[in-house]
């Protein structure tokens, strides 16, 4: 396939999203090894930067070898065995994810739900952790399927003091929100690069609290992955350099130029970025008779999900949708799991949250429904 024959995108859907040319140029770069000097450099500082971008000082904290699920599973298999249990908070398909993700481990789960659009309650959660004693209380920062926003500090505090070690997923919430892993006690934490930091698919940053990482070396039965094995990825990420797996060298590459860019512009400039884009979304969309699903408080900036006026769901949401990117090369996100068919998830991630980004889609939806 020729890169001639690649239409170009602008892409506003829950990921990925548009990769800068000084991204693409880097990874571009001659190939290293895995094990070359120079490319435990980079990996150095990719791991430097990772940590001032999560806020936290954990020793453990490395791109993972695979998108945000892999990073998601290597909190599970590493932190729990069959029969542990672990309470998970559902405000959406992410959540669902990890509890299929711990059943599949064996962990003995309790789901505390909420409602598609709204946040977990911190007295339900509470409830749960107290009632269950358990090994993990996991839930979602950035929920990608509803656009949530999900208060942290709270639950992890009385996880924390219930003994029990915190996974949060912030898939798409890194490099667009600020994070504060330490101060809010996180102990396990994972995203993905082509979300807010819009780099191609295929790395998860992650970060493991030194707690976290003393769990794995006291387990009983060995991590289930081989592959996702905290002590064996150790070796290699820290100071003995023992070979474990093949490192994709470019990807990472392109990670490096990334977060350089993250810090070039700051994270406060970062996000306010993102939070006037989302505004400005969303005040553009009202007129056209699309609703936020998530109230102001709560929604996220830069995956905003609007419901459909009645006029689109009537004629075929999804026929709307193939229109954008046919006829204007514009990818906009359907809703998943039970908001299918009733609300769009849009993107404004990264070097899409532009406000030019913001008016070539109210442009070509205002010619559309106008």
């Amino acid at each position: 396939m020729s890169q001639t024959s690649l239409p170009r995108r602008l892409l506003l859907g829950p990921g990925p999203s548009n990769v800068h040319p000084r991204v693409r140029a880097a990874m571009a770069q001659p190939m290293l090894g895995h094990m070359d000097p120079r490319f435990l450099e980079i990996l150095d500082e990719v791991q430097a930067s990772l940590r001032r971008l999560f806020g936290t000082q954990n020793p453990m904290t490395l791109p993972l070898s695979g998108t945000g699920s892999a990073g998601m599973e290597a909190c599970f298999v590493n932190l729990l065995e069959a029969g542990d249990r672990i309470v998970i908070g559902v405000a959406g398909v992410f959540g669902e994810r990890m509890c299929e993700v711990a059943t599949r481990i064996g962990a003995q789960v309790t789901r505390v739900e909420t409602p598609p659009g709204t946040i977990l309650s911190d007295a339900a959660m509470a409830e749960a952790i107290e009632r269950v004693s358990p090994r993990v209380v996991a839930f979602v920062h950035a929920e990608t399927s509803t656009g949530v926003c999900q208060p942290v500090e709270a639950i992890a505090r009385t996880a924390r003091d219930a003994g029990a070690f915190v996974v949060l997923d912030c898939v798409t919430s890194l490099g667009g929100l600020p994070l504060a892993v330490d101060r809010w006690g996180i102990d396990a934490t994972y995203s993905a690069t082509q979300k807010c930091l819009s780099c191609p698919p295929g790395l998860s940053p992650a970060t493991f609290s030194p707690r976290a990482v003393e769990r794995v070396g006291e387990r009983t039965t060995p991590v289930q992955s081989w592959y996702l094995d905290l002590d064996l990825l150790g070796g290699y990420v820290g100071n003995e350099r023992r070979y474990h797996h093949t490192a994709p060298v470019s990807a990472i590459f392109g990670l490096a130029e990334t977060l350089r860019m993250v810090e070039e512009e700051g994270m406060e400039i970062r996000t306010k970025r993102h939070a006037e884009c989302g505004h400005a979304l969303v005040e553009g969309l009202l007129p056209l008779g699309f609703t936020p699903l998530v109230e102001a408080a709560h929604r996220l900036p830069m995956l905003v999900a609007v419901s459909l006026p009645d006029s689109i769901r009537r004629s075929g949401e999804a026929a709307l949708r193939r229109r954008l990117l046919d006829s204007y090369g514009i990818e906009v996100g359907g809703g998943l799991g039970s908001l299918a068919g009733s609300i769009w998830r849009i993107g404004l991630m990264g070097e899409n949250a532009r406000l030019t980004s913001v008016e070539s889609l109210l442009h070509v939806l205002r010619r559309e429904l106008t």
